[in-house]
């Protein structure tokens, strides 16, 4: 991603301490938490290895086609899951939005190929609206979440408060991504 090498670097850190968290979260007892927590993984290791500073490391052209394989796929498997759960509507947009953002890459001329090319206007402010919107509604749910039967009752993985966190986390990360291309 192109801009101040400070913010992309916390982006980073905030995505892969994000994904890392998600990893944890897989060791859940709950099996809808797991698959989740699953995707949200690949997508938290995902976004911090896009964000990472093009003057650190420029990857070659041959990575964005591999990003674009990789988050279509998860984008299928969210479609097939979206039967199930309507959450996984949000992770098929939030894996269509890598999809578009890896093509934006790929297509950008060798010089500024890590700094994205502009794609089409309405898709990218439909996908900054999509995300702007999500992220006001998650900080809003995070107010009133209440554990029932005390601290100890849940294991700290599968706290529903801790999985918004992760959720608004990436959220905005989406966000600071889209708003560079």
């Amino acid at each position: 991603m192109h801009g101040p090498v400070s913010p992309a670097w916390l982006l980073v850190a905030l995505c892969a301490a994000t994904g890392a968290y998600c990893l944890l979260r897989m060791r859940s007892g709950v099996e809808e938490q797991r698959r989740a927590a699953g995707g949200e993984a690949l997508m938290g290791f995902g976004m911090a290895a896009m964000a990472v500073p093009a003057a650190v490391f420029a990857p070659p052209r041959w990575v964005w086609p591999l990003y674009a394989a990789v988050f279509g796929l998860a984008a299928l498997r969210a479609l097939w899951s979206a039967r199930r759960s309507a959450h996984h509507l949000h992770h098929l947009l939030g894996s269509t939005a890598m999809v578009y953002m890896a093509v934006l890459m790929a297509a950008a001329p060798a010089p500024h190929h890590h700094t994205g090319g502009s794609g089409p206007a309405w898709l990218t402010g439909a996908l900054l609206l999509y995300f702007t919107g999500y992220v006001l509604l998650t900080g809003a749910r995070l107010v009133p979440v209440t554990v029932r039967g005390g601290p100890g009752a849940v294991r700290w993985g599968d706290r529903p408060e801790l999985s918004r966190v992760c959720r608004l986390s990436m959220g905005i990360g989406m966000l600071a991504m889209l708003l560079t291309m």
